[in-house]
Formats: C-alpha cells, sequence, structure tokens
C-alpha cells in the first residue's frame, strides 16, 4: 500500500514491484515536472550484508500520454548494471564511503537512460519502447550511461554524512536537458498499514468499528522503512503534445497522463552452480502502477496479476469496480449505523469513474480540469498549468488546492485519507448536489500524515534513507 506487494506474484519479487508514482509541477522549479517512481518496497534499513539495490534483469519505464488516447507517446527507460570491486570479500563496503567513487564501495550500481518518442519522424520501423509502448515508428535516445547510484545508508561509520557526500552527488544533470536521481530513499508514502488490513480498522473512528474499541492515534507502518526511488525532473516544454508550456487550465494540451511499469523478459534460465540467470525474448510487464491503491484496492485478487500485466488502454475492463467498488460497501458494515446515505447508494459511482479512469472534465470543480477523454485508463492525470501551491494541503484538490492529488500527486500527498472520503462518499456530492453525504466523511483518516524530515524542497524531493545502525529492522 499504496502498491507495496498489492497482488500475489509481484510480492515475490521486490525489485520489480511498482510500489507508488508521483507527478508534479516541480515546486522550486515550475518550469518542469517531476515524475517519480518507487520499488522495492518495505525495507528494513539495516539490511546487511546484501544490502537492496534495483534489478539489473528489469527494465524500469517511465510512460508519458501527451495526446488523450491512453498510451504513450514518451517512454523513459531505465536499465541498471552491478559490479564488484572485490569479488573475494564478503562486506558491501571494506570502510568508509564518502564519494561515489570511493575504493571502500565495493558493490556499486550504475543506470542507462534512454528516451523513446513515438511517431518522431526517425521510425525504425519496429518498436523499442518497452511493452506500453505502442508498435511503429519510434525513435530511441540514450540520454546518459554510467550514471552512479548512491550506496545504501549503512550507518554512521560506514556512510558518514550520507546526503551531502553521498546523496547529493547522485543527482545527474544530463545534457538534453532532464536531471535523474536512482537509489535508496526514505519512503515518502505514509499509512498505518497494521490497522487498515485488521478488518478495515480507522484508528482514529475506530469506537465506531463493528468490532469497537476506544479510539487511538494512528501508526504509521512505514515511517522507519526504506524504498528505491527512480526520479527524473524533464522541462514541461519536452513532455507537451506541441512543445509548449500550457498556461490555460483549460487547454487539453496542458494535460498529461503518467504512469510506471517494470518488465521481465520472457525467458528466464538459470546458470549452473546457482551463479545468476539469463534473460531472453521480449520484455514482458510484471509491474505498473498510475494512480495510487487501485490495483490495491479497486482491482478483486484474482485480476491483480493480470491487471499487472496489462496496460492502462485496455483499463475498461475494470470499469465495474470502479463504479461500485467493493470498499464502499464494506464502510456501511464494518461501521454500522455511521454510513447510511452511503449504504444506500446503488448508481454507478460517476465521480469515481472521473478521478480515476478518466480525468475530471470542466465545469465539474471550478477552474479546475484534467480530462483525457472517455477512454477508460488508470494514469496519474497532471494539469501542468496548475502552478505549485505556495502552501501545499496533503488533502489537494479535495482540500482547494488543486496542485495536488488527484491532479498528478505530490510525495507528501495525504492519499489514504483522500481516497477513503472520496470512496465513503465526498466526491459524490459533485455530481450528484441533492446527496445528503453522511457526517462522518469528513472524519475519515488513518491517523497517519506526513513527517518532518521524510522529504526534501529540492529534487528529488524524497528524503535522505534511514541509516541501518540508527533504525536497526528488528
Amino acid at each position: 500500500m499504496s502498491s507495496h506487494r498489492e497482488a500475489p506474484e509481484i510480492s515475490k519479487d521486490p525489485v520489480a514491484d511498482n510500489a507508488d508514482v508521483y507527478a508534479f509541477v516541480s515546486p522550486d522549479n515550475p518550469d518542469t515536472v517531476t515524475i517519480i517512481s518507487n520499488f522495492v518496497p518495505l525495507q528494513g534499513p539495516a539490511g546487511g550484508p546484501n544490502f537492496f539495490e534495483f534489478g539489473d534483469d528489469v527494465l524500469y519505464s517511465i510512460y508519458i500520454d501527451n495526446d488523450s488516447d491512453a498510451e504513450p507517446e514518451i517512454e523513459y527507460q531505465f536499465q541498471f548494471n552491478s559490479t564488484l570491486q572485490n569479488p573475494n570479500t564478503f562486506l558491501y563496503n571494506t570502510g568508509q564511503v564518502t564519494s561515489l567513487d570511493s575504493p571502500n564501495w565495493n558493490k556499486r550500481q550504475f543506470y542507462s537512460v534512454t528516451r523513446i518518442d513515438a511517431g518522431s519522424g526517425h521510425g525504425n520501423g519496429g518498436n523499442q519502447g518497452g511493452p506500453a509502448f505502442p508498435n511503429g515508428a519510434s525513435h530511441a535516445t540514450v540520454l546518459g550511461t554510467n550514471l552512479a547510484c548512491p550506496p545504501c545508508n549503512i550507518g554512521p561509520r560506514s556512510t558518514p554524512d550520507y546526503e551531502a557526500n553521498l546523496g547529493a552527488a547522485a543527482v545527474h544533470t544530463l545534457a538534453s536537458g532532464e536531471t535523474v536521481f536512482c537509489g535508496q530513499r526514505n519512503d515518502p508514502f505514509y499509512v498505518d498499514l497494521g490497522s487498515i488490513f485488521d478488518l478495515g480498522d480507522l484508528r482514529p473512528v475506530q469506537n465506531f468499528h463493528l468490532i469497537s474499541t476506544p479510539a487511538a492515534p494512528g501508526v504509521d507502518g512505514t515511517k522507519a522503512l526504506n524504498i528505491h526511488t527512480i526520479a527524473i525532473q524533464v522541462p514541461i516544454t519536452m513532455l507537451t503534445r506541441d512543445g509548449s508550456k500550457p498556461s490555460n487550465v483549460s487547454s487539453a494540451t496542458a494535460v498529461l497522463g503518467i504512469w510506471s511499469g517494470a518488465s521481465r523478459r520472457k525467458v528466464r534460465v538459470m546458470n549452473d552452480g546457482g551463479n545468476g540467470s539469463v534473460g531472453s525474448g521480449p520484455w514482458v510487464q510484471v509491474s505498473r502502477l498510475g494512480n495510487p491503491l487501485f490495483n490495491e484496492v479497486i482491482v478483486p485478487l484474482g485480476k491483480k496479476d493480470e491487471w499487472n500485466g496489462e496496460n492502462p488502454v485496455g483499463d475498461a475492463e475494470y470499469l465495474p469496480n470502479v463504479q461500485h467498488p467493493e470498499l464502499a460497501g464494506l464502510l456501511p458494515v464494518l461501521y454500522p449505523g455511521v454510513f447510511p446515505s452511503l449504504a444506500a447508494v446503488t448508481a454507478p459511482r460517476a465521480d469515481l469513474v472521473a478521478i480515476l479512469l478518466t480525468g475530471i472534465p470542466s465545469g465539474i470543480v471550478p477552474g479546475f480540469q484534467n480530462y483525457t477523454g472517455p477512454t477508460y485508463a488508470d494514469m496519474l492525470r497532471l494539469n501542468v498549468a496548475v502552478p505549485p501551491a505556495a502552501s501545499p494541503n496533503p488533502l489537494g484538490l479535495v482540500a482547494g488546492d488543486p496542485a495536488g492529488f488527484p491532479n498528478g500527486r505530490r510525495v507528501a500527498d495525504d492519499i489514504v485519507t483522500i481516497e477513503v472520503r472520496a470512496i465513503a462518499g465526498l466526491t459524490y456530492t459533485l455530481i450528484n448536489p441533492s446527496y445528503a453525504l453522511d457526517g462522518a466523511v469528513n472524519l475519515l483518516t488513518d491517523g497517519t500524515g506526513p513527517g518532518s524530515g521524510r522529504y526534501l524542497s529540492r529534487f528529488p524531493y524524497v528524503g535522505t534513507p534511514h541509516d541501518g545502525y540508527d533504525t536497526p529492522s528488528i
């Protein structure tokens, strides 16, 4: 959660597990968009002797749809390779690591970045993109190679002054205009994971639960955990269909559809003696993510693996699950007598369809839209003409802050509260003004929130990872 171990098969493959996607107009560089995709979820910081890393055999993709057809016109691919300085030691580091080229850092990881454009006129007659990229003419441009990831944050002796020496040094500005970072970070997503999956309990209102206990503060299950981040900051003019930086919120050109995927080769053969494996054949998508909690909460268990292997353009299959979400039926059962209006709703939830599958059309929220047309597709939809908020509200659009979710997603947005309240009927009033909102809806929260030190005010915006010495995993 939001998509940490959200499907049976991908929960066995953490290096390809697409945990969260973020997309927002960069607050300190508003001519750019920052896109973040996180992998390898729920990392205990004390991860030695084999510390966490990206998969060398995984293709990581960030997709951008800029013409509202639910298929990407742009893809950024990230591929990794690891090296050993000394294969004859069991140690990740043999002394202090104070720079990215330190001789004491034994197990290193590097990556390449490639941009693929569709219909660019430089077509090679085939598809060079990941599994979600449309077939046909495309043009691939390698933007950077041998870009260094930082090491994991081991502890004050091994990785002293981590952010200054290693984290900041791993931010790379490419000659093409993008800025990238790939490496370990503090998990920005907050959630009372233990409570929510205990029969939908929300501690601050658990006194109203079917199995009642006194109300209590939320417990942030990811507060002391790390994750691996792929982050890219791109000039807006490099993402829009006409190369402009839109200023009109109502313009279709201003809206981007964004999601991320991870793929593996179709065939994987184990080497003799347990010495790794070799992949061959086409890339096959094993994980994807657009809107937070979509696969986690909307897609039924029997289809979660299937959903991970599909592309947004085919998401009409899941329309009934959005129109009649299971959680909307469970809330009145788990909190008896608290949601009588919600319990009486039988009409399809057009509000959730707009938020999750089509974008919000003009005329629903005054002065705002992020509509991408009638094709049902799970994508983050970002209107780049909406400037960053001077004082961001973690509740985003429902709290009057149009720079936040579901207009893209910022790293500190309170996704659990927003989506639980939306499913409970908060946004249903937008398309049915006569609907009598249940009084408890605005009390719904898991009781967690953005924590100090969890975020940066600059790219990559995700905070310094916890070190294993000060934050042991056991």
